[in-house]
C-alpha cells in the first residue's frame, strides 16, 4: 500500500490504513513525517491513523512520543486534541517514564482556558490510570481542579464550558471509581453537581451517586 496516496484519497479507508500499519511498522515512519509537515490538511488524517495505532498497539508509537509531547502544547488545537489523547493511549507503553516527566505539564491546560483541551486530557486519564495506577491520586487531584477552572468562549469566561467539563470529569471518575483512592472527594465533588445549572450534568451526577455512593 502507498500510504500517502491512501490518505490523500478523499474518503480513505482509515481502518485499513491502521491495519496496514501495524502489520508494517515500517509504514509508522511514513505516517510521523505525514503529521509533523509544516502544513495541510492531510496532517489531520496523519493524526488520527497514528492515535488509532496508539490505541490498539502503542509499543509501536511510543518511540515517537516527543513528537506528540510537541504536537501537544501546538497551536494548532485539533493536532494538540489528538496528541493529548494519544499520549494517554502510549502511557501503557511508557517504559521510560515520559509521561512522568512530563505530568504538570500534561495537566495544566485543565485549570483553563480552553474546554476542549482540559476536556481531552480529563478522558484521556482514564488510559493513564489504568496503565500507572500509582498516579491515581494525583490525577484525581488534578481532574478535581475542574471545578474552579476558568474557560473562555469567543474570549469571554463562560460557567457552561465549565459545566461541560465537569460532565466529562463524573464521566471519567465513573469508569475509574473502584481503582480510585480519594473516593471521599469524588463523591463530594458529584454532590455538589446536584446543583449544577447543566441539567445533563445533574443527571450524570444522579447516576454516578445511585451507582457508587454507598
Amino acid at each position: 500500500m502507498d500510504i500517502q496516496k491512501e490518505i490523500a484519497r478523499k474518503g480513505f479507508d482509515i481502518a485499513k490504513v491502521v491495519s496496514y500499519a501495524i502489520k508494517n511498522p515500517q509504514s509508522i515512519e511514513q505516517l510521523i513525517e505525514g503529521v509533523t509537515a509544516p502544513k495541510g490538511s492531510t496532517r489531520f488524517a496523519y493524526e488520527k491513523v497514528l492515535r488509532f495505532i496508539s490505541e490498539e498497539r502503542p509499543d509501536l508509537i511510543y518511540p515517537y512520543f516527543d513528537v506528540f509531547k510537541k504536537l501537544s502544547v501546538c497551536d494548532n488545537s485539533f493536532l494538540k486534541w489528538g496528541a493529548i489523547l494519544t499520549i494517554a493511549n502510549l502511557a501503557a507503553a511508557d517504559t521510560d517514564e515520559k509521561f512522568d516527566a512530563m505530568f504538570d505539564e500534561y495537566y495544566a491546560p485543565v485549570k483553563g482556558p480552553v474546554m476542549v483541551t482540559a476536556s481531552s486530557i480529563i478522558g484521556g486519564s482514564v488510559k493513564i490510570v489504568q496503565a500507572k495506577p500509582y498516579l491515581s491520586q494525583k490525577i484525581t487531584k488534578e481532574i478535581l481542579k475542574v471545578e474552579k477552572a476558568r474557560y473562555e468562549y469567543h474570549g469571554e469566561l463562560s460557567s457552561e464550558c465549565r459545566n461541560v467539563a465537569i460532565g466529562q470529569a463524573i464521566d471519567t471518575f465513573d469508569q475509574l471509581f473502584d481503582e480510585l483512592e480519594d473516593k471521599e472527594a469524588i463523591i463530594k465533588f458529584v454532590k455538589k453537581q446536584l446543583k449544577n445549572t447543566r441539567q445533563k450534568v445533574v443527571k450524570k451526577a444522579e447516576k454516578f451517586l445511585k451507582k457508587h455512593a454507598n
